[in-house]
């Protein structure tokens, strides 16, 4: 029997794994002891990645949809032909733009690259991911505060902090592991802190929880930054050496009055008070966000409003401190660096001559190859389809059909594609009944790459089991239609994993995410590194936790963080008489994952799993309209569509809002096509509705 580490590919923790196989068969998972995200503890759904492709297993060769509507299967030299024929085709016939593709935050690093160098070098075309629907918020609040995409924290912070507020986070069951080091945190009288309008798994076991209103927080944010201004709770020097724009700032909080807050936040003026004081008494204060803060429709301002306070009491770089955005999925940091989607493999923008310069070098390519302008964004996509722009899609381990906002508006555009490419290790997601080409791959436990997680740490990603015949991983299939394409030598330097990820060292070089002192044989079995780790420097960066900001410098041309406000917004999707209530959305358990398309297929999950949609009900509410627990409604939705869900009653949630796990295709049935307007990331949180009693 023998002992191979890898990494979990589920979310953004990236834990390590030990597979124990015999005979080609995992016989028991462990989770690696000593790795430092870890340490010997991982979630359920870690423990099942041996499951996959287990019970659902579709044939190792791609299958064409016929004109009746029937699949054939194909070898794979024939499919990668079919879709680079029709890929050119499309182009010559509808212009460079008609085709698209999206991707996942579940995919390696060097699938990112060797997709976004095919798409969108090559062909010109535009490819977004669903990390657009969790982290894009993040991405542009850290650019424009931070001048880079740079989450400075560590882990181990979570242990260090004395003060740990949640604002619109929910670890207990997103980000169980990230939980556990808040129950191994042992500084004397330190606070847990739970800002969200659902008492959350994660508020029952705080110490203080504030049940704001829904989408007040941004108003709740700039409300308490007045009050430490008002009250001198600065640190002025810090706020002089290391930032800029803090007295337009201070200017601009003025009218953020306590009563203000109060009355539109819906707490108390004390409860405000209170909040303020203990950010105050606090030595190391953190501050968490995650898709509660991103997903709204002002989530980038409300992002930086939370970095603001971090700015402003001096609780960045130092240990146990921080504004820190919580990652959602396994790579969502890989494809924010390396997708070549919205900046170069890297960073950088697509106009910087220098930068265009140094890619079209590493790369052995023109610099005329390379994509000129940021992509258009995952909501531009769709709505191109279905406007009749884009004829051609392929999609890459992700599920749109279920989790896209408003996802009947994708059903709609699947239907008008020409050519629909559904890459997957289950043919039997939502999102391919109506591909016209699927080709199948195999899962993260056959497959070789690299991961980064939430604190920048770049992890191995080894094969565990052989494959079988004609199994091929997503690279392989991206490289399959290059090829067909007819790249040739573009695609030099390309042809392994191994090669693609020395590729991206070259075009980090230099830059804030700079890993040219990490080689592919570091990761393995190793305790992962985290960038930046420039090549010279591997004495000055041993340390295995490492923050950014110690120093004081940033990434923006002043080497100052800005302070970025913007008035609060007036909601664009109020609630109404006609839809009185608010429909909030997120996780239902730990051992689900998403659109459950890899977590249904392991039983112990499944045994303990609701099968239909179902959300909680305020206890009053459900009193007051004669509904018991399991009852159904028809929730209707201002966005035209309504579904049906069993009601579950609880006081954990408040009297005008309905909370519905994201698990269910039901539940983004009913969600807006509503953007925060710099990171275009959908507004999943509040959306106006009504219900009736089936």
């Amino acid at each position: 029997m023998k002992k191979i580490q890898s990494t979990c590919n589920y979310c953004a923790i990236d834990c390590n794994l030990d597979f124990y196989v015999e005979d080609n068969r995992v016989i028991k998972t462990v989770p690696t002891k000593g790795y430092p995200v870890n340490d010997g503890f991982c979630c359920i759904k870690g423990l099942s990645l041996d499951k996959q492709q287990q019970t659902v297993k579709p044939n190792s060769l791609p299958k064409i949809r016929q004109e009746d509507g029937s699949f054939r299967e194909v070898s794979w030299d024939e499919g990668f032909q079919y879709v680079a024929d029709k890929l050119k085709e499309l182009q010559a016939k509808y212009g460079q733009e008609s085709v698209a593709g999206i991707s996942t935050g579940q995919l390696t690093m060097e699938e990112f690259a060797i997709f976004g160098h095919v798409m969108r070098n090559y062909l010109k075309a535009n490819v977004d991911g669903n990390t657009r629907l969790c982290m894009a918020t993040a991405v542009v609040a850290h650019k424009q505060s931070y001048g880079f995409d740079a989450p400075g924290f560590t882990l181990k912070d979570l242990e260090l902090s004395d003060r740990i507020i949640f604002i619109g986070a929910n670890p207990v069951v997103a980000h169980p592991i990230l939980w556990g080091r808040v129950r191994q945190n042992q500084v004397p009288d330190h606070k847990i802190i739970v800002i969200d309008p659902r008492k959350s798994e994660t508020a029952m076991n705080a110490d203080h929880w504030y049940g704001l209103k829904w989408r007040s927080d941004l108003l709740l944010l700039y409300t308490i930054a007045n009050q430490l201004i008002e009250k001198d709770y600065l640190d002025h020097t810090f706020i002089e050496e290391h930032t800029e724009r803090f007295e337009d700032f201070r200017e601009f909080v003025r009218s953020y009055t306590l009563e203000r807050g109060a009355k539109g936040t819906g707490l108390k003026e004390e409860q405000i008070l209170e909040l303020v004081e203990l950010i105050h008494s606090g030595k190391r204060v953190s501050f968490w966000w995650t898709m509660g803060v991103n997903q709204g429709y002002e989530a980038v301002r409300t992002a930086q409003a939370i970095i603001n306070l971090a700015l402003m009491t001096g609780n960045i770089g130092k240990p146990g401190t921080g504004a820190n955005s919580i990652t959602g999925q396994c790579n969502a940091m890989g494809s924010r660096s390396y997708s070549n989607t919205a900046v170069f493999f890297g960073g950088g923008d697509f106009s910087n001559p220098a930068r265009r310069k140094r890619i079209s070098q590493v790369l052995g390519v023109g610099e005329d190859m390379l994509a000129e302008k940021p992509t258009k964004t995952y909501n531009q996509i769709i709505e191109g389809i279905n406007a009749g722009e884009i004829k051609g899609l392929w999609i890459l381990c992700t599920n749109p059909r279920h989790s896209w906002t408003n996802n009947e508006t994708f059903a709609s555009a699947a239907k008008k594609l020409e050519l629909f490419v559904v890459q997957d290790i289950y043919d039997t997601i939502e999102s391919a009944e109506d591909c016209t080409v699927f080709f199948p791959v195999v899962p993260g436990i056959k497959k070789e790459g690299t991961y980064i997680n939430l604190e920048r740490r770049l992890a191995a990603m080894r094969p565990v089991l052989e494959r079988g015949e004609n199994e091929i991983s997503d690279y392989e299939a991206i490289l399959g239609v290059g090829k067909a394409l007819g790249m040739g030598d573009a695609l030099k330097g390309w042809e392994t994993p191994r090669d693609c990820f020395n590729l991206m060292r070259e075009c980090s070089r230099g830059m804030a995410c700079d890993i040219t002192g990490v080689t592919w044989e570091m990761l393995e079995n190793s305790h992962g590194i985290q960038w930046p780790y420039p090549e010279g420097k591997e004495e000055e960066n041993r340390e295995e936790q490492r923050r950014l900001y110690g120093d004081g410098k940033f990434f923006t041309p002043s080497g100052k963080a800005q302070f970025m406000f913007e008035e609060v917004m007036e909601n664009p999707l109020p609630t109404t008489e006609e839809f009185p209530y608010v429909l909030n959305t997120g996780r239902g358990s730990v051992g689900q994952w998403h659109t459950q398309s890899r977590t249904k297929e392991v039983r112990f999950v499944e045994d303990v799993s609701v099968k239909k949609a179902y959300l909680y009900m305020n206890t009053e509410l459900a009193r007051e309209n004669g509904i018991q627990e399991t009852d159904e409604i028809q929730v209707y939705s201002a966005n035209g569509q309504n579904a049906v869900f069993a009601v579950k009653i609880t006081d954990n949630v408040q009297y005008e809002e309905l909370y519905a796990p994201i698990h269910y295709i039901e539940c983004n049935k009913l969600t807006p096509s509503l953007y925060d307007p710099y990171s275009k990331e959908p507004s999943y949180k509040a959306t106006p509705v009504r219900f009736e009693k089936c």
